[in-house]
């Protein structure tokens, strides 16, 4: 694993770190997969949480090889925020094409999140498109149903809410998603409402759980298996 840090014009001058994990003994220009954090997380506890070692034993098990990237986002939900900051322009603008400066091929990247960063996989990879975007993994996405349910802080109001939702974007129609989800996950209710409207049903599904690290645990080995082919592909 590689770590370092840029001063994100996006996010208005904040120190922001970033970390990638390459699989043991790959030299080649791997193609990244984005993980993006929860709210109250960042790059350090991404990569702390198993992504790494998850990367290590599903390519030592046979998976093509790919990185996993980290990147410090704040607890702006990965969107434009009324303060200025930035963190969804920051991965697409700053974060993506200094991957390219790290030996990675960002020809093709694929987005994976946790709660906050799995509503940010799906709005980032919509908003980065088909073209670029090879897949979407949302696990246990922070998705309301109106902006009054939203939590404290998540968008500056109806407005910044309406502009930055996942539900009927279209370019989702045209790119691979899996969603995980826990049944008992306070999400449940407005995730399976989101994939009811998508036009492909997706990749994954509902199984027992809540919103927690035991639960995301269990399903990172067959969220890796679905990414690896979909991103290393031509």
């Amino acid at each position: 694993m590689s770590t370092g840090s840029f001063v994100s014009a996006a996010r208005g001058g904040k120190m922001t770190n970033w970390a990638i994990a390459r699989p043991p003994g790959q030299t080649q220009a791997l193609r990244p997969l984005i993980a993006l954090h929860g709210k109250g997380s960042d790059a350090a506890t991404v990569m702390a949480g198993g992504v790494e070692q998850g990367l290590a034993q599903a390519v030592t098990a046979g998976l093509p090889p790919f990185a996993v990237v980290a990147v410090d986002g704040g607890g702006s939900y990965w969107h434009k925020r009324s303060s200025g900051e930035d963190s969804g322009a920051m991965v697409l603008n700053e974060l993506i094409p200094m991957l390219d400066d790290q030996g990675l091929d960002t020809s093709r990247v694929a987005f994976l999140g946790w709660s906050m960063g799995g509503y940010g996989a799906l709005l980032l990879g919509g908003r980065l498109g088909p073209a670029r975007t090879a897949a979407i993994c949302a696990v246990s996405p922070a998705l309301w149903l109106a902006p009054g349910a939203a939590a404290p802080g998540a968008f500056d109001g109806p407005d910044d809410w309406a502009a930055n939702s996942v539900f009927g974007l279209p370019t989702l129609a045209s790119i691979p998603i899996r969603v995980d989800c826990g049944t008992s996950d306070p999400f449940y209710d407005a995730t399976r409402q989101f994939t009811a409207q998508l036009p492909h049903p997706p990749s994954g599904g509902f199984s027992p759980g809540g919103h927690d690290p035991s639960f995301w645990s269990a399903q990172l080995p067959a969220e890796l298996s679905w990414i690896a082919p979909l991103l290393v592909a031509a």
